[in-house]
């Protein structure tokens, strides 16, 4: 049976040890999504920038 807490706002909730939020694993598989296209792409969308910037300025700098 697990723990009852009641929390700041006087709401008495069950607490059960060891479970993890549905929230906080979405939050790390994004994160860890992020990272990975990240790494991935990363190079070739600084490419483009940089390639972009140089059509704008005319070749300056």
């Amino acid at each position: 049976m697990g723990a009852r807490a009641r929390t700041a706002w006087g709401d008495v909730v069950d607490e059960e040890r060891g479970d993890v939020p549905g929230w906080v694993l979405i939050t790390l598989m994004t994160a860890g999504l992020v990272v990975l296209i990240w790494a991935l792409a990363g190079p070739a969308l600084s490419g483009l920038f940089e390639q972009a910037i140089t059509r704008v300025t005319g070749g300056l700098g």
